[in-house]
């Protein structure tokens, strides 16, 4: 496993291409592309102020920035540089800003979520999408870009539209049956929609591609609902996660639900196999000051050495106890994702914060679970195979596959924190993201996952 020099970051702004050639990152107002391999700069643009998001088209051959202080999105051409393009959205302001899946037009919402506006760098035709609903997520297209569903709130209802992405034609318009809707997502196959409400209400609803209402699954009522939602890449699966800390999974045939992963804080079952984060000491030096060097002169703040230890069962992890008189309490499942084979699913109880969950969905029981010394921030799948990376704030990337885990220090000089990460589309590097920096790390996949953990760390 190596590691790339260190680069200047502003705002987490670092995103991988699509098709994998190029890397893009933010340092204020300038954005520099380059090369993914080799991290050669290729292009270097100057933006009219700090960007605050970045989006490569699905063709890779243009790039977004949006300026939202400013109410401006201003696009980049990596084939003719000398070429950009500038949309003012004037005193409607911006909130946010996104390529349509054909990589030529550009949706923009407006403040207050007064409308949505679809600009056209070919033709440069403008098309309005009015009454676009504030919430999670409002915007979801399918994946193969022909479609488009939009969350709606007018007349104190929620409705849903779906476009033809094509000409920004209406093909359906619904309301969905939620007191406050929360959230859409298509499946990955674009056949089905689902529509969930607000915590206030568990309910998640299922619609086909002409509007017409699947099912519903409500678990309990009067109670605190929905929390996080995850789509099987396969289209089999839809994962629920709630405020109860349970992640209850429904099937694609009848949307039933097949079974729910509990979050109990001991685990007493000696087929699942938990790894402890743990400190390694370094090594005492005779005739050394007992006195720590100053901050300029330390290395990392976390520079310690850790290891995964298998602990024997029961174990006991740490809980956080929610304040009970504070909004948005710390509770409840606030994260999941599948990996690319749809066999595992990784979750993280807010109210377990340290903890990593592994579910084997074929066996459809808890595989492995990872404590961290610290909480965790972020968790990525490898996009080609079972292989995920977490990140928990500190100089340490971790990597757990079937075959075990891994603790690696991310090496340099100063505390290099990292904050979030992302995968390059191969699964050969994966970008490390801290506040002000970022580096690549390169993990050699010729002889499988085994030999990059090989490398460095401690493999158990």
């Amino acid at each position: 496993m190596n590691f790339s020099e260190v680069f200047k970051l502003s705002s987490l702004l670092c995103k991988f291409s699509p098709d994998g050639k190029y890397l893009a990152s933010c340092v204020q107002y300038r954005l520099v592309v380059r090369d993914a391999n080799t991290l050669q700069i290729c292009q270097l643009y100057t933006c009219l102020d700090q960007i605050q998001h970045v989006e490569w088209s699905a063709d890779s051959l243009f790039i977004l920035c949006a300026l939202y202080k400013r109410g401006l999105v201003q696009v980049w051409s990596l084939e003719q540089p000398e070429w950009h393009c500038k949309i003012d959205e004037g005193s409607a302001g911006l909130v946010a800003s996104c390529w349509s899946p054909d990589g030529r037009h550009i949706l923009n919402t407006t403040e207050f979520h007064l409308r949505i506006t679809v600009w056209s760098l070919c033709t440069k035709s403008v098309s309005y999408i009015k009454y676009p609903k504030a919430c999670q997520q409002g915007i979801t297209f399918t994946r193969d870009g022909r479609y488009l569903a939009l969350a709606e709130r007018r007349d104190c209802k929620d409705y849903v539209s779906i476009l033809v992405c094509s000409d920004w034609q209406l093909l359906r318009h619904f309301d969905t049956d939620t007191q406050d809707l929360a959230g859409i997502e298509w499946a990955p196959n674009g056949c089905v929609l689902a529509a969930w409400d607000s915590c206030l209400e568990y309910k998640i609803l299922l619609y086909s591609l002409d509007g017409r209402l699947l099912s519903t699954f409500c678990a309990y009522e009067w109670s605190l609902g929905i929390k996080s939602v995850a789509w099987s890449p396969s289209s089999q699966f839809l994962a629920v996660g709630s405020y109860d800390g349970k992640v209850r999974i429904l099937n694609h045939v009848t949307w039933k639900m097949i079974t729910e992963f509990g979050h109990p804080a001991t685990i007493n079952n000696p087929k699942i196999v938990v790894y402890k984060e743990a400190e390694k000491s370094p090594p005492l030096v005779l005739g050394r000051l007992a006195f720590p060097p100053p901050r300029a002169a330390a290395g990392p703040l976390s520079s310690t050495e850790s290891k995964y230890e298998v602990a024997s069962v029961p174990v006991s992890l740490q809980t956080l106890k929610p304040a009970p008189d504070r909004a948005n309490p710390r509770i409840g499942i606030g994260a999941m994702a599948f990996s690319p084979d749809s066999c595992f699913l990784a979750t993280r109880s807010d109210s377990v914060p340290t903890a990593v969950w592994i579910w084997d969905i074929q066996k459809l029981r808890l595989l492995a679970a990872l404590e961290q010394l610290s909480a965790v921030r972020c968790f990525q799948w490898d996009p080609r195979q079972a292989r995920l990376a977490i990140c928990t704030g500190g100089s340490k990337v971790y990597l757990w596959s079937p075959a075990g885990c891994v603790s690696v220090q991310v090496p340099g000089e100063g505390d290099f924190q990292v904050l979030s990460l992302c995968w390059h589309l191969s699964g050969d590097s994966l970008a490390l993201l801290s506040k002000d920096h970022f580096c690549l790390c390169f993990l050699e996949t010729e002889q499988g996952v085994g030999t990059a953990f090989g490398q460095r760390g401690d493999h158990t």
